[in-house]
């Protein structure tokens, strides 16, 4: 057979993708029965399979076989505006019903002449040093103590992302992340024209042992990592684990980028503390404040920290004025430290009403984080899953949205627990539960 043989058989399924022949949540055949039926080798149909998803048409699940996956883009897209559902389950941002009344007592005064006179100049990526002394002094803690010269902002955490990603992998290079990861890493990089390299994980986080293999194997120029509270799993990294994985980056001669963004929820060891001069730290306020307020906040080590300064100007994500204004203010005062201590409570709290209703169930999640992720009964797949939820006013989100490689998804599903009221909260995960005792075939689609 040609070569491009595998391509045009690509192309037909493709083709009939988009035509409605195949519909999402299809399942193609086995690889060995789509090579009988077409003459073909077994490995030219492995090729045609890989083709698929390389082009992101179809999806694997682990143990289940291959599926049309409708628009994968979709999926990526959803996590940053919610949809319209009776119940979010599915884009994650805490807020808490006092938390407005703080923020406007922190900001009065903003609105004064002199004030928007500061604050609506010209800004830069450092800010200025009143912002980068309460940056500094909040983000310290009894063992991670960053220095204010360290600070760089930008307008969000996505795009303290792509300013560590452009600073550390050139064009063309590779970057290890965790096997199931934040979504938006996968567009950030493409756009950068970075590889992702998956690192297999295990109830500890990635492996030390999988990163030394990732390196051999495609020479990585960085890590991306969430030690505490990872997203989606929810794993947290135990103190063995943070220093096997620094002793691994120090033989390697990596640097790790370390995304804090759920570490307010937690004491843990950031890895920063174990090496200093191998972590850049990101993080930004959505979470800790409210989403209208992402000011994005990376700790960078001396000897890097002109470069990411010059990957946020040549990006264009520098933060408004306006923005680091605002947050100087609610840092300084202990306005942030207030609202983490009180989403905190309000976390556990979300985490114990699903344990109770998800009793039964094979789930997963940090006690003190706002996510869970639930494994689903064999006799429904994620997305389909998903769909079924949807029809019933009820967001999630895939697992396959998190695998950097395709194909190579569980069946699965996270849930965001912060977005809900408390009565949602009840009542959503109700109405999941029941779902989870139905049966794929139970459902139709097409209703």
């Amino acid at each position: 057979m040609s070569k491009f043989e595998y391509v045009k058989l690509a192309d037909a399924i493709a083709s009939d993708i988009s035509n409605g022949t195949l519909r999402p949540g299809d399942r193609l055949p086995p690889q060995r029965n789509f090579a009988y039926d077409r003459g073909i080798a077994v490995s030219t149909a492995s090729r045609v399979y890989t083709e698929l998803l390389r082009r992101g048409l179809v999806v694997g699940e682990v143990g289940r076989g291959t599926f049309i996956s409708g628009d994968i883009r979709r999926e990526v897209e959803a996590l940053s505006e919610p949809r319209d559902a009776r119940i979010d389950f599915e884009v994650n941002y805490p807020l808490l019903p006092q938390q407005w009344a703080m923020i406007a007592k922190s900001l009065a005064g903003l609105e004064r002449v002199d004030a928007l006179e500061s604050a609506l100049r010209v800004s830069t990526s450092t800010g200025t040093k009143s912002a980068r002394n309460a940056a500094a002094a909040y983000l310290a803690r009894k063992d991670f103590a960053p220095q204010a010269e360290q600070i760089v902002f930008t307008a969000n955490g996505k795009q303290s992302l792509a300013a560590a990603l452009a600073a550390l992998v050139p064009t063309g290079g590779r970057c290890g992340v965790e096997a199931l990861t934040y979504p938006y890493v996968k567009s950030i990089a493409a756009r950068l024209g970075i590889t992702l390299v998956p690192i297999p994980m295990d109830e500890f986080g990635a492996r030390p042992d999988a990163i030394q293999k990732a390196h051999r194997e495609a020479h990585l120029s960085a890590l991306y990592l969430q030690p505490i509270i990872q997203n989606p799993l929810g794993v947290t990294m135990n103190a063995t684990r943070r220093a096997d994985i620094m002793r691994v980056a120090e033989k390697l001669d990596l640097t790790i980028i370390e995304d804090a963004v759920y570490g307010f929820l937690a004491d843990d060891t950031p890895l920063a503390a174990l090496g200093p001069d191998r972590c850049i730290v990101l993080d930004s306020l959505s979470k800790k404040v409210a989403p209208g307020l992402a000011l994005g906040i990376l700790v960078a080590p001396p000897h890097l920290r002109e470069s990411v300064m010059s990957a946020v100007r040549t990006g264009g994500w520098i933060a408004s004025g306006h923005a680091l204004a605002a947050g100087q203010r609610l840092m300084a005062d202990g306005t942030v430290a207030e609202l983490t201590r009180l989403k905190r409570i309000d976390a556990v709290r979300r985490q114990q009403t699903a344990a109770r209703l998800l009793a039964g169930y094979q789930h997963a999640a940090d006690p003190r984080s706002y996510h869970l992720w639930l494994t689903l009964p064999s006799h429904w797949r994620s997305q389909t899953f998903v769909a079924a939820a949807a029809r019933r006013g009820i967001a999630l989100t895939p697992s396959s949205t998190f695998a950097i490689a395709h194909g190579h998804a569980p069946n699965a599903v996270r849930l965001a627990l912060a977005p809900p009221t408390f009565e949602q909260l009840d009542s959503g995960l109700r109405t999941i539960v029941s779902l989870l005792g139905t049966k794929e075939e139970d459902f139709d689609s097409t209703e």
